[in-house]
């Protein structure tokens, strides 16, 4: 038992790892930049599980807000008034969801796991867009319109993870075999 735990949190921190990195590896267009994190949170789910998959984007959040530059834009506790951090919190809820999702079986298949990972971008797109849209006409006082907030927030980057959610399913389908002969998805994979 110890040892399978020893391999969850290699596995965590791993992510963590690989998520930090996504946040580097950007394509900037306006208002939100695309970047990989979202690929490596949705995999993170998918393979991982539900919990331990949130677990990992937390610490991931947790060690941005504490000051280590890992988001997208920098990071430290003031990130939070930037509006693009609504999409952070996103991800380990979006983590959470997919990994829930794709694990309600014992072998998901790839329409499976398709459509949990789409579920999990809708949940952090509807994050994402809630927390730009409050941030943006409550606080910083530089008003969004909901189609602005929409083209911007949406449809601009959408195109992008529609293509991170094709292949989060491909490598998880994949992946999720040999995570299992490895023994250490075990008691974690129901969520």
């Amino acid at each position: 038992m110890e040892r399978n735990e020893t391999k969850q949190m290699i596995l965590c921190a791993m992510f963590v790892a690989m998520i930090a990195a996504g946040a580097f590896i950007k394509i900037p267009i306006p208002v939100v930049p695309f970047t990989l994190q979202y690929l490596f949170t949705m995999l993170a789910g998918l393979l991982l599980g539900g919990k331990l998959g949130a677990l990992a984007v937390g610490v991931y959040i947790l060690l941005g807000l504490a000051g280590l530059p890992i988001f997208a834009q920098g990071g430290g506790i003031g990130y939070v008034f930037q509006p693009s951090f609504g999409y952070i919190p996103g991800f380990a809820a979006g983590a959470y969801i997919t990994g829930v999702i794709a694990n309600q079986k014992a072998n998901p298949s790839y329409p499976r796991l398709l459509a949990a990972n789409f579920a999990g971008l809708g949940i952090v797109y509807l994050c994402g867009m809630v927390y730009y849209y409050l941030i943006s006409n409550f606080y910083l006082g530089t008003p969004i319109g909901l189609w602005p907030l929409f083209l911007y927030c949406f449809l601009l980057a959408v195109p992008g993870d529609i293509v991170l959610c094709i292949l989060g399913a491909v490598l998880g389908r994949r992946m999720i075999p040999i995570i299992r002969a490895e023994g250490i998805r075990g008691d974690f994979s129901r969520g």
